[in-house]
């Protein structure tokens, strides 16, 4: 099932989702998002050679997404959990999942910036 289109379709990130799960912490989000930032990278080059884990891999990473708010990478990981399940186009799904999770990063580096 796909993921609510809550936050605008030009930004890899829904802030307003991140704040509820933070309950308005801004110290908390800075943290949660650097956390993702490293596991997103980790988990996405861990799956790099599709490894007999990858869905597995995936499925973390789509949990930690939606819990941040990034719809796009959790979908991207949903569709490679799908795609290695029926055998289909498992390639072409990493590198959608590598391009969304490259988008979250670099919305997530710009808010640690000018924090």
């Amino acid at each position: 099932m796909p993921s609510p289109p809550l936050a605008p379709l030009d930004s890899p990130l829904d802030l307003d989702h991140l704040v509820r799960m933070t309950l308005g912490d801004a110290e908390l989000e800075r943290e949660v998002l650097a956390m993702f930032a490293e596991q997103s990278t980790r988990l996405v080059s861990a799956m790099t050679a599709l490894p007999a884990d990858t869905a597995d891999l995936a499925h973390k990473l789509k949990g930690s997404a939606r819990g941040i708010g990034a719809f796009a990478v959790a979908d991207a990981a949903a569709r490679l959990e799908a795609a290695i399940r029926t055998g289909d186009e498992a390639a072409r799904a990493l590198a959608a999942l590598k391009e969304a999770a490259a988008e979250a990063r670099a919305a997530i580096e710009a808010i640690l910036r000018r924090a």
